[in-house]
């Protein structure tokens, strides 16, 4: 038989050094730090509501729960929630998780993340160590040449010229159409948020240029898994980093409150019926762990392969995994 023609890695083995380099430096960040490492299961017999997200189902057919239908994990925070709800303290995570659908220049069906808790912070707080993280990983590597930080509101006005808060999505798809030239028949009319993240990834964020860039409070209307902060409008306690134009990471003040995160779990899944995605089962164990008491604390997850891309100065994913979907 003959030798099938792309049977080598896609990454180069300099960036494959690059990466080990970059995990260990992460692990020796938290190991100073006292931060404890955990391990929780890639499969579970719940997953993600999040209609943005799709997950990889199976079938267990051993003793014991044949028949069962489980998930590849899309993060492992439920997990680590009940962790911290049974009192592990301050933990952080490196493992694969899985999202379907999800595959191009900076985007894999199976990708590393790096996802931490720290109780006793809030979001800003959170940010600071986010920063200190990129800073001290990135030291003599590709450490980033500025940091910038914005609200939500401000990034739409400097980029977009709009305020996010009081445009409709009628007005919002008019102007991408008729400024940008950008529609999407796939979109409802009337689902701003989804108009919003359109703004969002075609024309702010290839105009944000290099750098890390903090965006913080968000509409309530995006706040998945955050508290909500009171005000007029109310926001979000959720952040995202940004370095040298690319989104890497995704961060909140902790909801601890069980019954809003059943609430939330509910809209999400009536809104993937009404798109015709698959329903999911909620959590309850993650609801029953937030119910024991979830101490005060915030949470990230940070893509480690767009780490290892940004910092070898790769185009693709591709070029720092050492087989892609396409090649595995």
């Amino acid at each position: 038989m003959p030798p099938h023609p792309d049977w080598r890695p896609t990454a180069s083995f300099e960036r494959l050094r690059l990466r080990a380099d970059l995990l260990a430096r992460i692990r020796s960040f938290f190991a100073d730090r006292g931060v404890l490492e955990v391990d929780t299961p890639a499969l579970s017999r719940a997953t993600s509501t999040d209609p943005a997200l799709e997950s990889f189902c199976t079938v267990y057919n051993g003793p014991g729960a044949a028949g069962s239908r489980l998930y590849l994990h899309t993060s492992p925070e439920f997990p680590m929630k009940r962790l911290l709800a049974a009192g592990s303290g301050s933990i952080y995570q490196l493992c694969k998780v899985f999202r379907d659908g999800e595959f191009g220049a900076r985007h894999n069906p199976e990708f590393t993340l790096l996802e931490w808790y720290r109780t006793g912070f809030d979001y800003l707080d959170l940010m600071d160590e986010v920063e200190q993280l990129l800073t001290t990983v990135l030291a003599g590597i590709a450490p980033p040449d500025s940091v910038h930080h914005w609200t939500y509101r401000q990034l739409f006005l400097e980029y977009a010229g709009i305020d996010p808060f009081t445009i409709s999505s009628g007005e919002l798809r008019d102007l991408l159409l008729t400024r940008y030239d950008i529609s999407c028949e796939a979109l409802s009319s009337d689902d701003l948020d989804s108009w919003l993240d359109l703004v969002m990834t075609h024309v702010i964020e290839p105009r944000m240029g290099a750098g890390l860039i903090f965006v913080r409070d968000y509409p309530a209307s995006q706040a998945a898994l955050a508290r909500l902060r009171p005000g007029t409008p109310t926001l979000a306690a959720r952040f995202e980093v940004y370095l040298n134009g690319i989104e890497l990471a995704n961060g909140f003040h902790e909801l601890a409150d069980a019954v809003e995160q059943r609430e939330r779990f509910e809209k999400e899944r009536a809104r993937r019926r009404n798109d015709g995605l698959a329903d999911v089962c909620v959590d309850e164990r993650l609801l029953s762990a937030l119910q024991s008491g979830l101490p005060d604390c915030a949470g990230v997850a940070l893509g480690v392969d767009r780490l290892v891309m940004i910092a070898s100065g790769a185009e693709s994913l591709h070029e720092v995994i050492a087989f892609p979907l396409d090649k595995s």
